[in-house]
């Protein structure tokens, strides 16, 4: 598959609704995709950075620029038969996993296109559907908390889960766990807490989570080794976690229990599917984590969820619970379960008015 034309766009987009975690706020947004052109074939990616360095050092302007200026000039016009073969060549560039991924996984939605197959079989896939949860941002208030939760319930997502920070941590989960006594409750720290406040996760531990995840530093597999201890509920890593190796190095270890996985942060889909397969060697659960991604992302992240090891909901929560309109056809999930979207790679057509609209910066590299 030789790569003739890139179009790389930078979308302005505005969530629905405030989104708050510990990091802090989010709305506006800004977005880029990629559109890889090959003998006839478009393949499509979202890459998952977000506006500030707070999540990962990647950002928007790292992601174009990184593209624009290292990735994108090693692969203009070479013939690619693997996606493996499109990483030997990018071996060069350390880091910037969400970059590669962007380009990586357009490659595999083309592939799959010109072998007119759903990218989920190409992935090795299981399952055309799969159980999702809703994540849910800090609120003003524990009532709101609780009201927001009890909404998603009857909505029928099959497991909640509940940003947290310092001061704003278990009193929310007692009044959230006093009226869904019987729903699947999650937290994410996002790397906001150190051992000094393990008390919190004493507390919390009392609550009958399904998993705390990220409680520590976004670099760290020793404190959560030890936290990990401490604690009967188990701990599921995220931002911790960025290739094979720190996978297999954290379950060692006993660094958390479960995994997050998220394509770019470990580079793609063939590299999700490692951290996948040793997850499933260790028998730990997988599950697809969210960067509140538009209909491109949320499809690549549905078909990477038909593997057989991602056995607990994902974020992949319907679109229409984030956006107005979305840049593809809304993929909502309907009485807690999501369904792949059928058709020949990730299965979705671009509404290329609406792109047109959101555009703020467009580049075009190649013939």
């Amino acid at each position: 598959m030789k790569i003739e034309q890139i179009e790389l766009r930078e979308l302005k987009v505005n969530l629905k609704f405030r989104f708050e975690t510990s990091f802090g706020v989010e709305q506006e947004l800004n977005k880029i995709i990629l559109i890889l052109r090959s003998e006839g074939v478009e393949g499509y990616a979202e890459a998952t950075s977000n506006n500030v360095p707070g999540y990962s050092y990647e950002t928007c302007n790292t992601v174009w620029d990184a593209l624009q200026n290292h990735i994108l000039p090693i692969v203009m016009g070479k013939d690619y038969k693997t996606p493996m073969q499109l990483l030997h060549d990018l071996g060069k560039i350390r880091g910037h996993n969400m970059a590669v991924a962007t380009l990586e996984t357009a490659f595999w939605d083309a592939q799959a296109k010109a072998a007119n197959l759903p990218l989920w079989v190409l992935l090795g896939g299981s399952r055309q559907e799969h159980p999702v949860g809703a994540s849910l941002g800090i609120q003003k208030s524990i009532e709101d908390t609780v009201e927001i939760a009890q909404r998603h319930a009857q909505q029928g997502y099959k497991r909640l889960k509940f940003k947290i920070k310092p001061g704003w941590d278990v009193k929310p989960l007692q009044a959230v766990r006093a009226a869904l006594p019987d729903m699947p409750l999650t937290v994410d720290a996002n790397s906001a807490y150190n051992l000094t406040q393990t008390r919190v996760f004493e507390e919390l531990d009392d609550l009958g989570l399904d998993y705390i995840e990220q409680p520590l530093a976004y670099d760290d597999l020793i404190d959560h080794a030890k936290l990990q201890t401490m604690l009967k509920t188990p701990i599921c890593l995220d931002e911790s976690i960025h290739s094979p190796e720190d996978c297999r190095k954290a379950l060692a270890l006993d660094s958390g229990r479960v995994i997050n996985l998220k394509l770019g942060r470990v580079r793609g889909h063939l590299m999700s599917r490692r951290v996948h397969d040793v997850a499933f060697s260790f028998g730990a659960p997988v599950w697809c984590g969210g960067m509140i991604e538009l209909g491109i992302g949320r499809a690549h992240n549905l078909h990477l969820s038909s593997l057989e090891g991602f056995s607990l909901p994902g974020d992949t929560a319907s679109a229409s619970r984030y956006w107005d309109e979305d840049i593809t056809e809304f993929l909502d999930a309907k009485d807690g379960m999501q369904r792949i979207p059928e058709g020949a790679g990730i299965g979705v057509t671009l509404k290329h008015d609406f792109i047109e609209k959101l555009t703020v910066r467009k580049a075009v590299f190649g013939s």
